[in-house]
């Protein structure tokens, strides 16, 4: 049988008025082609479905042919409110980006698929600032999701060393801590990962390629 993932991106693509921001390529790039490798079939969706931004300073440096080649499957996403089922796919993967911090923290769709994903035993899965995704998930109990989990994201230092601290709504490492999340972090830029249960998170962009051999590794299982 197929696996099916759900690449849940963001659309918003603005910081405010001087800043544009989006999604980084390599997150969603390095997560497609390790999923597309093995035959999964996979769906593109965002808030606002249609193209979705990409942030200029993913682009930047050495960037390989074959990420920035899934460029194209960011050209005409879904619409999350077009998603009807959770149950059609068999993992949800949410790359980052400081678009996310915008647009994904009160989706109430993506709250629902998420939820009820993560409670069918589904894969739940976010690296960098794709974790903006889970702060507002609250279980059918009315629990937060990362409540008691073990997981990492993008950390407060690697948003300080950005300079871009100052424009984000609030600090998603901080965030998830005040929800109850036991946040891991390793030293700036280091690739990690965290595996609790069925939720996988990475902590940046160098941490992608491994959150998403995690994903194939339990899909495998």
């Amino acid at each position: 049988m197929t696996k099916h993932i759900l690449l849940v991106v963001t659309t918003a693509d603005k910081m405010n008025e001087d800043h544009e921001t989006g999604l980084w390529l390599s997150e969603f790039g390095e997560a497609y082609v390790e999923f597309a490798k093995l035959g999964y079939d996979i769906t593109v969706a965002s808030p606002k479905g249609g193209k979705a931004p990409i942030d200029d300073r993913s682009l930047e440096g050495e960037v390989p042919q074959e990420i920035i080649d899934t460029a194209k499957y960011l050209e005409n996403t879904v619409k999350l409110e077009d998603i009807k089922d959770a149950s059609a796919y068999d993992a949800i993967f949410l790359p980052g980006g400081h678009g996310t911090m915008f647009d994904l923290p009160d989706n109430t769709k993506l709250q629902e698929l998420t939820r009820d994903m993560f409670e069918a035993n589904k894969i739940v899965a976010a690296v960098c600032h794709g974790p903006a995704g889970l702060v507002g998930v609250k279980l059918s109990d009315g629990t937060p999701l990362v409540a008691g989990k073990t997981i990492t994201t993008f950390t407060d230092d690697e948003e300080r060393e950005t300079t871009l601290d100052r424009f984000m709504p609030f600090l998603l490492e901080t965030r998830l801590r005040e929800l109850g999340a036991n946040v891991i972090v390793k030293e700036n830029w280091a690739n990690h990962v965290q595996v609790d249960g069925n939720l996988i998170t990475g902590q940046n962009p160098q941490s992608t390629e491994s959150v998403a051999k995690e994903v194939v590794k339990m899909l495998q299982n």
